[in-house]
Formats: structure tokens, sequence, C-alpha cells
């Protein structure tokens, strides 16, 4: 099995502990030094380099006046952060970024998308799943890793269904997505019915952009603002394009993805007007 490095809890312990540091207006060569240890493990633990003992962790919080609340969530956060998921399982022929991804995603309370050239992965039937990543690997995989990249995919829509504190999903998709043909007529057909019964989750919102809305703040693609089930977790948004894939974490530049995801489902179909045209599409 193929090593990803730091899980992603690790990284976001390590971010925490940097932003800490920095509120604290502390250098790392100043903390390193009221720690009495290294700038080197310093720096170290706040890139994610190694993890962190529990009487460390409580050093650096002590050291940051951090209250309990948040002590206890952080130490919760260090005890899990070695923790890998189902996907590891995947690791070797999946990459690294798209794990992280799938990672993310299961720590995730709450999560709004748009996606404006296919249908969201947490919603796709397994036959338009298949079409989809077939086309995207362009032959380049053998079809047995096509079928694992299926086989993830359907995993992660657990996520929905789970009875105890399913992921929330909220996803705008543009008209076009549901009027261009993946497959046979039968394969959408089938998408149709997936998306009309899902829409009647409570956990679950689709709002679809008539096509006669154009012009709108989000024409730069697909995107989707995470929130994360603890409280101190800082919000990120994925930005995925053909051959690489961005989180961005700074609070400006998420405000301005949550401003365009307001103009969207402002601009978009409302849930119960967009079932019934995806009721239309599947007559």
């Amino acid at each position: 099995m193929v090593g990803r490095g730091p899980t992603v809890r690790r990284r976001r312990l390590a971010g925490e502990l940097r932003r800490l540091r920095e509120r604290s207006e502390m250098t790392i060569e100043v903390a390193a030094e009221r720690l009495k240890w290294s700038i080197a493990k310093v720096s170290r633990i706040e890139t994610a380099r190694t993890g962190i003992t529990a009487p460390d962790l409580t050093a650096m919080l002590d050291l940051y006046g951090v209250d309990d609340d948040k002590r206890v969530a952080l130490h919760a956060l260090a005890r899990t952060a070695r923790k890998r998921g189902w996907w590891d399982a995947y690791a070797d022929s999946t990459p690294s970024v798209y794990g992280t991804y799938i990672e993310l995603e299961a720590d995730t309370a709450f999560m709004r998308s748009f996606d404006p050239l296919i249908v969201n992965g947490l919603l796709q039937t397994e036959e338009y799943a298949r079409e989809i990543i077939r086309a995207a690997v362009m032959a380049l995989s053998p079809p047995a890793e096509v079928q694992r990249r299926v086989e993830m995919r359907m995993t992660r829509q657990q996520l929905l269904l789970q009875e105890e504190s399913p992921l929330r999903l909220w996803t705008i998709i543009n008209e076009s997505v549901l009027r261009q043909q993946v497959g046979s007529p039968d394969i959408m057909t089938g998408q149709y019915a997936k998306l009309a019964e899902l829409s009647k989750r409570d956990n679950v919102t689709i709002q679809v952009l008539p096509s006669s809305k154009a012009a709108h703040p989000a024409t730069a693609g697909q995107f989707a603002i995470m929130e994360f089930r603890e409280p101190y977790d800082p919000e990120v948004v994925y930005v995925e394009s053909m051959t690489s894939s961005l989180y961005v974490e700074s609070e400006m530049e998420i405000y301005r993805y949550t401003l365009a995801f307001d103009h969207l489902r402002a601009l978009a179909l409302d849930p119960g007007e967009s079932r019934v045209l995806i009721s239309d599409l599947a007559k």
C-alpha cells in the first residue's frame, strides 16, 4: 500500500497551532525559546512533518493561552491524527490529491457546492459515475481501476445516508448538466430518479440554475465550500480543474466564494421548482 504522508487531521492540527501562534503575535523563534525547544521542532510540528505528543501539545496550548473547550477539541484531534479511513484501502490506485479530498469530505458537516459540468459525485448513480470516470481517464486507466473509482464514489455517498449526523449537502447544478446525455437515455433516466429521490431528504438541497442565467459570479467553474464538524475548524473551499485541485483557506477568499454561492442560489430555481424540472426531464 502506498503511504500518503500526514493525514488531513494532522495537517489541520498543524495549521491550527500555527494560527494560534500567529494570533499570539509570536514568531516561531520566540515560541521555540519560550517552550525551550529547537526552532526546527516547532517548524516540523507546524508543517505536519512530525506528529505531536499530548504533553507537547499541552505545552503549546498553555503558551498560547487556549481556553478549555478548544483545548479539549484539539487534544481530541491530536488523538485521531494518525487515523486512516476506508479510502486508504484504495491508496495504490488513487491520486493523493483525491485521497486528501475524500478525507476532508469525511469530516465535513455541511457542504455547499456549485456543479456546472457534471452531477455532484455524492448524487451520481453507479452507471452515470462509470461513464463520467471512464471519459475522464481517457483510456489511460484499465477497466479494473475505473471500477475501483466507481466503488469509491458509491462508498462516499454513505455520508448522506448515515443515520447519525449525515452530511448536509446543498448543490446548485447547471441546467445544461441535466440536459447533456451521459451514456444512454436509460442512464439519464436513472440519474434523474436518483436526484429526485435524494432531494426529498432533509439533509439534501438541490437547486437547478437555468440556462437562461448565463451571467453569474461563478463562471470560473466548480467549487465546494466545506464546513467541518468541529467548531474550531475553519472552512475550506475546494476548487477543481482538469489537472489540479486547489484548497482555499484565506478568510477573504472564502468570503468571496460564499457570496458567489449566495448569488447563485438566488438565481437558481428553488428546490421545489428544481424537483419539478428534474421530473419533467425524466419523462
